[in-house]
């Protein structure tokens, strides 16, 4: 097949450094022979400048106590426990000066923890995958002994959980040992179990293959060195060699870390350019924050504009608000100080105020939303009989407020009738018992039932099923005829969190977050689903 044989971009080739990458080193062994009393020895070696130790997984906790072997020097890290923490422990890690001008060590205690974790996760997602099905299905929801199978693509999502901490920990400036169990278990030949046993590492099957040196402890002080990526030893590929008198910085001047590189050189690859080439967007974005790159400094004015952009959003505010300080980080957000209406408080604290500013207001308007009346609260009737429009006082020192979506118009069936001026009845006129409906206000009402309606048959959609069959529970003994008004928009608001939670599954993310903070009811509800349905049309 023929294609583009010139060059499409200027490049220009360099010569080999010869220098060895900081190694990553993964130290296994069956529970209690020695691996995190290694790791605290060698926490103390003179090639290093600090050591800092994230410990994952509280079934040991040994990184205090651990403090106290001869030669231990290093510092613990602490998280709370969640995959996001976790990352970003490791992030802090990464931007730690050298002390010195030595390279400083990493050491995660465990990966298998960690792997437990993700795995943990994807079977309770896969639980709950299930549970909400079964009710989309109104069959019998499965109990905690009822097995559930964890479909493919949630264990490709554990793996990109995965893969996201290997990245970090090759953007690392130094050294890093990872921790991990080995399990023994029955060798297989031809698929078929043997009498042999053989060593497995307990964790995502690829670790191995990721890390530049393996040593296996057998037992305390006995060390097996199983795979190395080294010229700074004689050693042959393949080859599994008895570490004798080992310790952590014997083995880091065998791998020639006095001569290593100041950081890794990788070359990354980029599923994602495929679909750039094409004018497609990944449905989640691929590329990762740098780690090795500090946030720009803020200034006080700069944060305060970063933040009023974020409140001005026009589809998902918080998110915006969250990202911000996910980017620049809460210690470099507090030491930023920042004037405004609010008065004289850190960049972390106003993003905080704002998140509550935003939290009362979708509060307020919910009150408004449930409002069944016609009037609005304090509002009086004019002369045409529709209330009179009241703007509700706003505090000038709050920041400018957002879209929060249009409150619903008053239910005709719940006014009071309003009667007519005797001088607008002739006499020819029959007696009425009722007044006319005005136009304006039929035309409104009879606007909303539609975007209901519509509402409706997107949830439906969504939900695998039709409009009918969505609609049966409240639907009265009238064959074709919609639920009350009232009845209906109560209906659809309460099924929002199962639509957003199909939407997310799907990888819709912007739609689900956009309907999140959809009016009650939301008048442009077409055009939010316009990308999933181009055929949409009001009903009614």
């Amino acid at each position: 097949m023929a294609g583009i044989t010139a060059p499409q971009r200027t490049r220009k080739s360099r010569k080999p450094t010869g220098k060895p990458n900081p190694p990553i080193i993964l130290l296994t062994g069956p529970e209690k022979t020695g691996k995190s009393y290694e790791a605290a020895r060698g926490s103390g070696s003179d090639l290093i400048g600090m050591t800092y130790w994230i410990e994952i997984g509280g079934t040991e906790g040994t990184a205090d106590y651990y403090g106290r072997v001869p030669g231990a020097a290093y510092e613990i890290v602490p998280h709370d426990g969640s995959y996001q923490d976790i990352l970003d422990a490791i992030r802090w890690v990464n931007h730690q000066p050298r002390v010195d001008g030595k390279p400083n060590m990493l050491v995660v205690d465990s990966m298998t923890s960690l792997w437990d974790m993700l795995s943990d996760e994807i079977a309770m997602y896969a639980r709950n995958r299930a549970i909400r099905k079964a009710q989309r299905n109104r069959s019998r929801l499965p109990t905690l002994d009822d097995p559930v199978v964890i479909d493919s693509d949630l264990w490709n999502r554990a793996k990109d959980r995965w893969g996201e901490v290997l990245w970090l920990l090759r953007r690392h400036q130094g050294p890093c040992l990872l921790l991990a169990r080995t399990e023994i278990i029955t060798a297989f030949e031809n698929d078929k179990p043997t009498r042999n046993t053989t060593r497995k590492v307990k964790a995502e099957k690829n670790l191995p293959a990721a890390v530049d040196a393996i040593v296996d402890l057998h037992a305390i002080g006995e060390a097996w060195l199983t795979g190395v990526r080294t010229l700074h030893m004689e050693i042959q590929p393949g080859e599994t060699q008895r570490f004798h008198d080992f310790t952590i910085d014997g083995l880091l001047r065998r791998l020639g870390l006095h001569d290593a590189a100041e950081s890794r050189s990788a070359s990354e690859l980029r599923p994602d350019a495929e679909l750039q080439e094409h004018g497609q967007q990944p449905q989640q974005p691929a590329s990762r924050p740098e780690p090795a790159r500090p946030a720009p400094a803020l200034t006080g004015e700069q944060a305060a504009k970063l933040v009023r952009d974020a409140l001005m959003h026009p589809t998902d505010p918080e998110n915006a608000l969250r990202e911000l300080r996910e980017y620049h980080g809460r210690r470099s957000l507090t030491a930023v100080k920042t004037e405004t209406a609010w008065g004289v408080m850190s960049a972390d604290d106003l993003i905080t105020k704002s998140l509550d500013h935003l939290k009362t207001k979708a509060e307020q308007a919910q009150v408004q939303a449930d409002t069944e009346d016609g009037e609005q609260p304090g509002g009086q009737q004019d002369s045409t009989g529709h209330g009179a429009d009241v703007e509700e006082p706003t505090d000038a020192d709050e920041p400018e407020p957002v879209d929060e979506g249009t409150p619903p118009p008053p239910d005709p069936d719940e006014n009071p009738p309003t009667p007519e001026r005797p001088e607008e009845t002739s006499e020819a006129e029959e007696p009425q018992d009722l007044p006319r409906p005005r136009p304006a206000q039929v035309n409104k009402v009879n606007k909303v039932m539609a975007v209901l309606l519509t509402e409706a048959e997107i949830q439906a959609r969504i939900m695998g099923m039709t409009m009918q069959e969505h609609l049966e529970p409240i639907s009265g003994s009238d064959e074709g005829a919609p639920p009350p008004m009232t009845k209906l928009r109560t209906y659809v608001i309460e099924h929002r969190p199962m639509v957003i939670g199909l939407l997310e599954e799907r990888g819709e993310r912007d739609i689900a977050n956009a309907y999140r903070l959809a009016g009650r009811p939301e008048l442009k509800i077409a055009e939010m689903f316009a990308t999933l349905y181009t055929d949409l049309a009001t009903v009614g």
